[in-house]
């Protein structure tokens, strides 16, 4: 279905009367205005949860300067108006642990960082509904050029906020000097890995990540952190740590951890998607067969992850049959931090070779449902409580002050969370970009 938009221009009307041609004073229309748009007649669910019916939004240079319902907002004459009569209007949605890097199908190098290859990954984010993308770990100054353009309107891909490198230091001396460097690149938060790698690698230690935070609170900055472990999540976080970046794995979460989060307002985000690409392909998963996924996918990439060697390598890979397993402890987890009052922050680790960018954020939303949140809460945690937990202000809402990120939905997600995949046009900063349908 196209949108029917309507295009305001100056008409000259010629009346003709009997006797003959006359000219009659001509009735002119406002013409539009640059930059200025009414989207017009929508349900527009502002945060996730609050919803306004049959509204209007206002927006002047890619920002939102009035919302609300259609008998309280005064359309100008002069803005171009989008008509959306039936459709469902709601925030873009922000994956606060994506990764945009250096990856193209299932090759990844860093030859593949190039600026051509990182707006391409922005591009598929953006046509399947993430319009912005915190890449957590191995970003470079490309990344960051592209985070700096962003605020330039018009902006037609998704928004980038970048680590920089992973932070791996040995000591706290390294620790402090690994700080200062990415914080002198001009990064917008600093990552770390503090697991074992189910046991096959050794762990930051304390004295380290400890250094890192300190560090990186001396700059201003906060630290996201890859964990696996109950015990890392609680020494982490009483260690200042800002950001969970990851489900906690290994056992089901506890009061105490739940208290250290709430009264700290440490956000985490799931990645659920992360377990799945470890152990979906050794098989042929069904989402191979979506319409909605094979519009963007390379079919070389489909063909070498149904090879039957490879689906034989990851049915016997003990790490993935260890990371199926760790599956079902995060879904309960993420259950239980939510009803517990923890704040839940939308994300998914794409980026890596396997995980698809765009679609899987949209396969995580489905995951958080069969985990036990409502639809509702799902959406809140990609729209109003990533933004929160990220700290960006411009994003997350459709509110005035806001960036008009928005996507035009067919049906309403608050009814089925699959109805996300049913995307009419995407927006950012009030660019339409092009469509998946």
């Amino acid at each position: 279905m196209k949108l029917r938009r309507t295009n305001l221009a100056a008409i000259t009307f010629i009346a003709l009367g009997f006797g003959g041609c006359t000219s009659e004073p001509s009735e002119s229309v406002t013409p539009t205005t640059p930059g200025l748009k009414a989207f017009i007649g929508a349900r527009i669910i502002i945060d996730g949860s609050r919803v306004v019916e049959s509204g209007v939004i206002i927006v002047q240079d890619g920002r939102i300067t009035e919302v609300g319902e259609a008998e309280t907002v005064t359309v100008p004459a002069d803005a171009e108006r989008v008509d959306l009569a039936g459709r469902v209007v709601v925030p873009g949605f922000i994956n606060t642990h994506g990764h945009v890097g250096a990856t193209r199908g299932l090759e990844s190098s860093q030859d593949l960082y190039t600026r051509d290859n990182l707006l391409r990954q922005l591009d598929l984010y953006a046509r399947y509904g993430v319009t912005t993308v915190f890449s957590l770990g191995n970003d470079d100054k490309i990344g960051l050029d592209l985070r700096d353009e962003q605020n330039a309107n018009p902006l037609s891909r998704a928004r980038l906020f970048v680590a920089g490198p992973v932070l791996n230091p040995s000591t706290p001396e390294e620790a402090r000097i690994a700080v200062d460097e990415v914080a002198n690149m001009g990064v917008d938060i600093v990552k770390i890995r503090v697991d074992d790698n189910l046991g096959s690698t050794t762990k930051m230690p304390e004295a380290v990540y400890r250094a890192v935070i300190d560090q990186a609170h001396e700059h201003g900055l906060r630290v996201a952190a890859h964990l696996f472990y109950l015990d890392d999540a609680k020494a982490l976080i009483k260690a200042g740590v800002d950001f969970l970046a990851h489900s906690i794995r290994d056992v089901d979460v506890d009061q105490e951890l739940i208290d250290l989060m709430v009264e700290q307002n440490i956000c985490l985000t799931p990645t659920l998607l992360r377990e799945v690409s470890t152990f979906v392909y050794e098989s042929r998963p069904n989402f191979f067969d979506d319409p909605f996924f094979l519009q963007h996918v390379d079919p070389d990439v489909l063909t070498q992850l149904e090879d039957p060697e490879r689906q034989v390598q990851v049915e016997n890979s003990s790490s993935a049959q260890q990371y199926k397993a760790a599956l079902d402890i995060a879904m309960r987890n993420v259950k239980a931090l939510a009803d517990g009052g923890v704040r839940i922050a939308f994300g998914t680790d794409t980026g890596p070779v396997g995980r698809f960018q765009g679609y899987f954020e949209q396969l995580e939303l489905e995951r958080m449902v069969d985990a036990g949140l409502t639809a509702e809460q799902v959406l809140v945690t990609a729209t109003r409580d990533a933004a929160a937990c990220m700290q960006t202000e411009d994003v997350g809402t459709l509110e005035a002050g806001k960036w008009a990120d928005l996507l035009v939905l067919s049906a309403d997600p608050l009814d089925d969370i699959l109805n996300t995949r049913a995307i009419e046009s995407v927006w950012i900063a009030g660019n339409q970009i092009p469509t998946l349908n």
